[in-house]
């Protein structure tokens, strides 16, 4: 049993200065390597947004051959998860799954640097009609008994009457095929305790209750929605729900995704202090950002 924790990216421009050294500032190409002294998991983003070609996946496996035991989360690209499984093109989605998996997952597995593959779901996506079987139809046509998969429900019709679990059907669901469900924090959804997997995914959203469904206002001074520092005492709250997982699975991911001006990194660095996780540390140095009109 293990637990790793990282950050979903390393790749901030508004990471130097305060994880990054500005000597970095210029040298993009050593930032990997320099996050990887710190942490042993990432999640990879920019999958959502697009596939990656060969080269990409090779430039990641290159990187990570540097540091033994590195390992990739990556993210399921949104024309599957927002586009096909959204218009319930079940075919579609599971042979855009698929071939996603062919190109980017398998060569990672294959060097042992996969860790798990994320389905963040639209909240577009509702439990209704033919939801359940576009969803079971994607998860079939991919490698779960191989390779670990993950699934963020992100409506609230996929709770149960408690509105604190998903609901039971899906749950099963999910256990045929050894696919976990993401745990949240964040605005929008309600922490689960419903375990379906023997891995375990956990993914820190931040807590801007207030401009997570709206545009930020130009006096804002937080640079985005996951612009979001959270308390020791936030997390210590977590950590009792991660104990919990740790007894029932083989692995537990844990990432932050408030990555705004590395608040991401001293999150995780303050998680790995909180479950006794030995790590490299660094002081990050947050400082407040001014308005323009500032």
């Amino acid at each position: 049993m293990s637990i790793s924790v990282g950050c979903s990216g390393w790749s901030y421009d508004d990471w130097i200065g305060k994880f990054y050294p500005m000597d970095l500032a210029k040298k993009k190409g050593e930032w990997f390597s320099f996050y990887a002294g710190y942490f042993n998991s990432v999640e990879i983003n920019s999958t959502f947004y697009r596939p990656p070609n060969d080269f990409m996946v090779n430039s990641w496996t290159l990187k990570a051959k540097a540091h033994p035991g590195f390992e990739y989360s990556v993210k399921m690209p949104k024309l599957v998860t927002h586009e096909s499984m959204v218009k319930g093109e079940a075919l579609a989605a599971s042979e855009q799954a698929t071939s996603f998996e062919r190109i980017c997952v398998k060569p990672l597995a294959r060097m042992g640097m996969v860790g798990s593959v994320l389905l963040q779901l639209s909240p577009y996506f509702r439990n209704e009609g033919s939801s359940q079987k576009t969803l079971a139809s994607v998860l079939d046509a991919v490698s779960h008994a191989d390779i670990d998969y993950s699934v963020e429900f992100r409506h609230r019709s996929w709770l149960d009457e408690s509105k604190r679990e998903i609901v039971s059907d899906v749950a099963e669901l999910l256990k045929e095929r050894n696919v976990a469900i993401v745990l949240v924090d964040g605005p929008g959804f309600p922490i689960t305790h419903r375990e379906t997997a023997d891995h375990s995914y956990v993914r820190f959203h931040g807590r801007n209750y207030d401009i997570w469904y709206t545009d930020e206002s130009e006096g804002d001074l937080r640079l985005n929605r996951y612009d979001y520092l959270y308390t020791k005492e936030q997390l210590e709250a977590w950590v009792p729900r991660i104990r919990e997982s740790e007894k029932d699975v083989n692995k537990v991911r844990v990432f932050f995704n408030n990555h705004a001006t590395s608040k991401a990194v001293r999150n995780a660095f303050d998680m790995m202090d909180l479950l006794g996780i030995e790590h490299k540390s660094k002081e990050i140095r947050l400082q407040s950002q001014k308005t323009l009109s500032e």
